[in-house]
């Protein structure tokens, strides 16, 4: 078959010579075949495709059809041809695969699916959807990922399960990041959100729609196995997994600790709404200042139901759920939080003003007389509970102290083996630092404390020792031994 350039070419040709012979010449083809499309041509037929020869295969065309439904365009042209072969068919495979592309391509041609563009309108929708996170010392954990629609706002942050009470303060954790509250919130057919289907009519949970009527929101889930319907959110999980996860194409290490990756989830919402979005050229962060004008007034109290029980925290940073004594973090000390049980886990959770619910402590279940205290969640203190730090109160401990943190060791030291005369050698250091130097006296009571030596000479003799380092000292050689000789013992006996 002959391009559509090549038969323009023939077809110039001949209306430029008249000539069959000569327009073949000048094509560089055939003068039957210029012959051929000047006819097609006087009967009025478009001469830009080729001529339909019968082949072996067209005998088997319904048969091929027939099987492209049957799979729903999931066949493979080699399976047809193993099937053609039995059936008589004596074509080549080449033939068949072809045939079944063509067959293919007709059958989906009557079912594509045409998707009419969405066009966000402020205030209206935003999205949530989850995506594994990394494995941090608490557990594994989930990326909560939200997007409002019309502005590409994203909000991504942590969680450790997907229960029920954790959903609600991720919600409205998201919906105070947003600043107000849209009128739609879609995501996934979780059982959190749908209990059953009926009909193909989702069943909501009662939970869920109580916390949605709170903030005057209505819940609304995609198709089953349909993520075409809500393609904003599966892409910001797609591009907050692919920069949080560590992974080798990233190159980002391990989290320490859920801390730490709760404030790499800041910093990738902070870059990625600050930058310009392809779609609307802004970045988002401007556009949410406008769109806060379409959403509705937060609620000043979050859905607390789903929480659990109200604690208030001690002065030691712990509250008492089921007379069991559980830690958590101290700036939290005497404000109101939410205890509930997560299967052999107790969950607390604190309501920001700001922020909106999240969750602060999780703590293995215990029983009473056994209390669950975190170190982490406590600033940081001397290790053994009686262990003491040096405070000056006078100007000669002051000037001790100062020396350096071997000072500090010799005092412990010597202060815990009940050494003699401590303020005389504090007094003896200082004024030798001002003959040695500081750093050098600092090392030498380093070295005391670490020798147990604590006698009125000892730091002296320390000192003239580290001095004569540098000097020349006796070393054995061939001609001179450092073993003491026996001349001392010569008159023994006598």
């Amino acid at each position: 078959m002959k391009s559509y350039e090549e038969i323009m070419n023939m077809l110039e040709a001949f209306d430029l010579t008249g000539s069959y012979r000569t327009a073949a010449e000048l094509s560089g083809v055939d003068h039957h075949t210029v012959e051929r499309y000047i006819a097609l041509r006087g009967a009025g037929h478009v001469p830009s495709s080729g001529i339909d020869r019968p082949r072996l295969i067209d005998a088997f065309l319904p048969k091929i059809e027939e099987w492209v439904e049957r799979s729903r365009g999931k066949i493979r042209s080699d399976r047809c041809h193993e099937k053609l072969e039995v059936l008589g068919y004596q074509g080549s495979d080449r033939t068949t695969r072809r045939a079944v592309a063509k067959a293919k391509q007709r059958w989906r041609e009557g079912r594509l699916r045409v998707y009419r563009p969405w066009i966000p309108e402020p205030g209206m929708w935003f999205q949530w959807d989850y995506g594994s996170g990394p494995e941090v010392p608490e557990g594994p954990t989930q990326l909560f990922c939200a997007w409002l629609a019309w502005c590409r706002y994203r909000v991504v942050f942590p969680i450790l399960d997907k229960t029920l009470p954790t959903v609600i303060s991720s919600i409205d954790r998201t919906l105070r990041a947003f600043g107000g509250v849209p009128t739609y919130g879609l995501t996934d057919n979780e059982k959190t959100v749908t209990t059953a289907h009926v009909a193909t009519i989702p069943v909501r949970h009662p939970e869920i729609v109580a916390a949605a009527r709170h903030y005057g929101l209505t819940i609304a889930t995609c198709v089953p196995a349909d993520p075409e319907s809500k393609g904003g959110s599966e892409a910001t999980v797609r591009i907050a997994k692919a920069d949080l996860v560590p992974t080798d194409e990233n190159l980002r290490p391990a989290y320490r600790s859920l801390g730490e990756l709760q404030a790499a989830c800041e910093e990738f919402c902070e870059r990625v709404n600050a930058r310009p979005h392809r779609a609307t050229g802004r970045p988002p962060v401007e556009l949410l200042a406008e769109e806060r004008r379409r959403l509705h007034p937060l609620p000043a109290e979050p859905y607390t139901t789903a929480f659990g029980e109200t604690r208030t925290v001690a002065s030691n940073s712990v509250v008492s759920f089921h007379s069991v004594l559980y830690s958590v973090p101290h700036t939290l000390i005497g404000k109101r939080v939410w205890v509930r049980t997560d299967g052999d886990e107790v969950v607390v959770v604190f309501v920001d003003p700001t922020k909106g619910a999240q969750e602060v402590a999780r703590h293995r279940r215990s029983t009473p007389g056994r209390p669950m205290i975190d170190d982490a969640h406590y600033p940081e203190r001397p290790a053994g509970p009686l262990a003491r730090v040096p405070r000056a109160r006078t100007p000669e401990e002051a000037a001790f102290l100062a020396l350096g943190e071997g000072a500090t060791q010799w005092l412990l030291e010597a202060a815990s083996v009940g050494a003699a005369r401590i303020r005389h050698k504090m007094a003896d250091a200082v004024a030798l630092a001002k003959l040695y130097g500081t750093d050098q006296v600092d090392q030498a009571l380093g070295t005391a404390a670490t020798c147990g030596r604590f006698g009125d000479k000892d730091l002296g003799a320390i000192l003239a020792h580290d001095g004569s380092v540098g000097a020349p000292s006796s070393q054995a050689t061939e001609a001179h031994s450092l073993q003491r000789g026996t001349a001392a013992w010569k008159e023994f006996g006598r």
